[in-house]
């Protein structure tokens, strides 16, 4: 057929959609509890009724938009009991996931973590000097990537799904923080070279307890006393 859709072309856009949709989440451009009208979208965003409406449901997979009975659709919202559920989901997950990796991972392995810790390093020293728009979604992305590699080598496809998943949920919890100014860079910087150093030692549970601090800790401002 000449009209025929070239294989993958709507799941590209609704890709493209969802990465913008995640993305101003994430950032404030979109409020928790904030309705999504399709036509409102579509005029912001691109994309046809079709598109944004798979968008919106595959971000409703995700947790980052709720879809309400014959309401349509609007951001989740983003309340303190929220924020604790994903603290202690993102710790389950991710304790299980690193303990297999630390066992299993070769190392090749050992060498990519040691390369995602330099990457957030070196973001985080930029977005700490230079907190715009633009160091803020490096420094975001390179802290979605060190915590990727650090559980790439579980075996688990389903918990690496699961670990994305609601990574991505408390993106919006970290970038508040930065764009508040209560981030501690400096424990950050301790905290990474400590589950670093755990994970090359092969110490499970050092790396456990390090991972459980750092989770709680990037997602909720520090006591300054502590």
């Amino acid at each position: 057929m000449i009209f025929k859709r070239t294989p993958g072309e709507d799941d590209s856009i609704v890709a493209m959609l969802a990465s913008a949709l995640r993305r101003d989440i994430a950032f404030g451009a979109l409020m928790p509890d904030q309705k999504l009208k399709i036509e409102q979208l579509r005029q912001r965003y691109g994309g046809s009724n079709h598109s944004m409406r798979e968008t919106l449901r595959l971000l409703s997979a995700e947790g980052l938009v709720e879809a309400t009975t014959q309401r349509g659709f609007r951001v989740t919202s983003a309340t303190e009991e929220d924020l604790r559920d994903i603290i202690m989901v993102r710790g389950q997950i991710e304790s299980a996931a690193l303990e297999l990796a630390i066992v299993h991972g070769d190392v090749p392995w050992e060498g990519r973590v040691m390369a995602a810790h330099h990457g957030l390093r070196k973001a985080e020293t930029a977005v700490a000097a230079t907190p715009d728009d633009l160091t803020a979604l490096e420094w975001d992305e390179a802290c979605k990537a060190f915590t990727a590699t650090l559980i790439e080598s579980c075996g688990s496809p389903r918990l690496i799904d699961l670990q994305e998943k609601f990574f991505n949920q408390s993106r919006r919890f970290r970038l508040a923080l930065l764009r508040e100014g209560r981030l501690d860079f400096a424990r950050r910087k301790a905290r990474q070279q400590a589950l670093l150093d755990a994970v090359l030692e092969r110490d499970v549970q050092a790396a456990l307890a390090v991972l459980a601090k750092d989770i709680a800790a990037e997602l909720r401002a520090e006591p300054l006393n502590d």
